[in-house]
């Protein structure tokens, strides 16, 4: 197999003194769809805009090892990081309006994105900015070109982000919460537009998301985040039908499941009682101790190691055998 596009290996992030996010490891190859899953706070968006070392100010990375397209991103200089920055990876953010400047038609906005890595001017830049809109599913992109972002509607504004991130062909999508703040009609055209656009342009994608029916529809495989650590990863169908880690069950038993009130049967949906740990405090064991039905005095003094219980998944929970799941 080649190279992965992309490989973060013992990635720790720290906001002051603290670690937000301890010794992260994953990799992403061309063409493929990786989700970064977990609860607000989890670290998954550090962990991508880190990627591309777009963290705010305040937040340093502490050590570790991220090389994209064959680029050691926390070595590169400013020239590195610009060929990097939209040229081999387009972002997608999670809320457009903000992302978006007010005071700029979407076609201006999108038109900078080109001409940052792109020698083009007038009619030809005009082109190629259509060329995207059209490409990011824009209706009547021609009339909407000049518009301002206030003008369009959620979903619109979504695909006018989309289309700046495509605009230099890029070879990697990092998409933070793409679907969160729309209706679910709209993220279903979202969703099929991005599948539909992994066809045609071939781009890897990154989805950082805290919704599981998302990464069913999108994703090929799962990385799982609590508390800033990675507690789980494996294919997406392996993780749905055998989730190793508790917290990962707490996830998949929380989720509504469409026909379920037809059946009969109890439709109450499972909780994940208590809160996440405050990451201020140091935590000797396993991060999810405190929420866990199964933990032991072993889980609270001890921290379980990231071990491969199945090919190609791999959990970091004392009692998650390779032989089977814990009863859920």
């Amino acid at each position: 197999m080649s190279a992965p596009l992309l490989r973060v290996e013992d990635l720790t992030i720290a906001f002051g003194p603290r670690p937000v996010v301890r010794n992260l490891s994953f990799s992403l190859h061309r063409g493929e769809t990786l989700a970064l899953v977990g609860e607000s706070g989890s670290g998954k968006s550090l962990s991508a805009l880190s990627t591309l070392r777009l963290l705010p100010p305040a937040a340093r990375i502490l050590s570790g090892r991220i090389a994209l397209d064959g680029t050691d991103v926390l070595a590169a200089d400013d020239r590195a990081l610009q060929r990097l920055r939209g040229g081999v990876a387009g972002m997608i953010f999670q809320e457009p309006m903000t992302s978006l400047n007010p005071l700029h038609g979407i076609g201006r906005q999108v038109g900078e994105a080109v001409t940052l890595h792109r020698p083009l001017a007038g009619a030809a830049l005009r082109a190629r900015v259509l060329e995207l809109l059209r490409l990011a599913g824009l209706p009547r992109a021609e009339e909407r070109i000049a518009a301002y972002p206030h003008q369009l509607s959620g979903g619109q504004r979504q695909r006018v982000m989309i289309a700046a991130a495509l605009a230099n062909d890029p070879k990697l999508l990092i998409a933070d919460e793409p679907t969160t703040a729309l209706d679910v009609t709209i993220q279903a055209q979202i969703l099929e537009l991005m599948r539909d656009l992994k066809h045609r342009v071939g781009a890897a994608i990154v989805l950082i998301t805290h919704d599981l029916g998302v990464v069913a529809e999108v994703a090929e495989r799962v990385v799982v985040m609590y508390a800033g650590r990675k507690v789980e990863e494996a294919p997406v169908g392996q993780l749905f039908r055998t989730p190793r880690h508790p917290y990962t069950q707490g996830l998949l038993g929380s989720m509504p499941r469409l026909g379920s009130s037809l059946t009969g049967t109890e439709t109450r949906l499972a909780e994940i009682p208590g809160l996440v740990p405050s990451l201020k405090q140091k935590i000797p064991g396993c991060v999810f101790a405190s929420r866990c039905p199964h933990a032991t005095d072993l889980c609270r003094q001890v921290a379980p190691a990231l071990e491969l219980k199945a090919p190609g998944h791999i959990a970091a929970c004392h009692y998650a055998t390779k032989e089977g799941a814990i009863a859920a």
